[in-house]
């Protein structure tokens, strides 16, 4: 198993200075891989040239650039330009985002959103490989009929014919489509005790591309908090719970609510939407089970963060992306460093 780091979004205790001196110590530590996240707030490809130009080694990876937000030439230009800028070290996470962002932000239809992911992978893959972009789908037409457009090719030669594809999928049949079309799978509240249906689902969709498992990156964002008092931590990552499982969405409509349901948590995952819809976000955030949090994150000491790396080596995790909840750059670096430690103990390391 590898060891990643999730930038995530800047925020309200972040700057962009803050976010490069922990991608920097991340790199010198070894870690394999640096992420940065996209919603409504900052942009991952301008976080990713920021830090792609001032580090050496660390694979700097969009999780994810939204397909809604960009066609998907654009992405190609971007993710090419990306791979040039850091010397064959970017990885493309794609993801459809949800229908609030989609429809509300991006003004993008939200319907369909695995025909559109298929085709846009297919179109990405295209324009990075240098082939004329010609395309006849159901969701793109490239190019355009009846009108002066022509197939055209990537107009210059970067390092690589193709980048790591990675999908952000949660339902099943998302599952399914990155396990066949992708490089690997941007995983969130990921529970080793649960992994096993979803790789049965991202199974099934590598036995249709004709391949297995092996060489698939399983890739979650873990939330990490560590310290002696586990329940202290575990309150650190309740408000990022019940934004996701209360507020990314509406009550018809929210996928990792519907991921809390599936992982068992049917009636407080309920009760934390209906919390946190009603704008009573600090009980939204009390009500998130700890049982749920510990599950899917690693908190508490040193020890127990060795152990649950065994555990998510053991599921079938090939790179471990922590995510740090913690108040300032110093304990950003030094959670780094503590989980580095960690990581070399549990002796999971390739």
């Amino acid at each position: 198993m590898r060891l990643g780091f999730s930038l995530g979004y800047q925020t309200s205790w972040t700057t962009p200075a803050d976010h490069l001196a922990m991608a920097q110590e991340a790199d010198r530590l070894g870690y394999s891989v640096v992420w940065a996240a996209e919603a409504y707030g900052s942009d991952s490809p301008t976080m990713l040239a920021w830090i792609a130009g001032q580090t050496e080694r660390i694979d700097i990876g969009a999780a994810v650039m939204q397909i809604p937000a960009r066609s998907p030439a654009m992405t190609a230009m971007t993710a090419a330009t990306l791979d040039t800028l850091s010397g064959g070290r970017f990885r493309l996470g794609l993801g459809v985002s949800g229908p609030q962002v989609s429809e509300g932000w991006h003004g993008v239809r939200f319907a369909q959103p695995l025909g559109r992911t298929r085709e846009y992978v297919d179109i990405v893959k295209l324009a990075i490989a240098r082939k004329p972009v010609a395309y006849d789908g159901r969701h793109y037409q490239l190019p355009l009929p009846d009108g002066p457009g022509k197939a055209l090719r990537l107009g210059f030669h970067p390092p690589r014919g193709a980048v790591p594809i990675y999908l952000a999928a949660v339902g099943p049949k998302n599952l399914e489509l990155a396990g066949e079309i992708a490089d690997g799978w941007l995983a969130i509240f990921f529970a080793p005790d649960a992994a096993g249906e979803h790789l049965r689902h991202i199974e099934h969709g590598r036995a249709r591309s004709g391949a297995g498992l092996t060489g698939f990156d399983v890739c979650p964002t873990v939330p990490v908090a560590i310290g002696d008092d586990v329940a202290a931590c575990a309150d650190l990552i309740r408000p990022y719970a019940a934004l996701y499982v209360g507020g990314m969405g509406s009550r018809e409509q929210n996928f990792y609510n519907q991921l809390a349901v599936r992982m068992g948590y049917g009636a407080e995952a309920k009760r934390v939407q209906d919390l946190y819809l009603d704008r009573k976000v600090r009980d939204a955030a009390a009500a998130v089970p700890q049982e749920f949090i510990e599950r899917t994150s690693l908190v508490g000491p040193k020890d127990k963060i060795i152990e649950r790396m065994r555990e998510y080596a053991a599921a079938g995790v090939g790179t471990l992306s922590v995510a740090l909840y913690v108040g300032d750059r110093e304990s950003g670096i030094a959670t780094l460093r503590t989980v580095a430690e960690a990581y070399e103990a549990s002796g999971v390391a390739e």
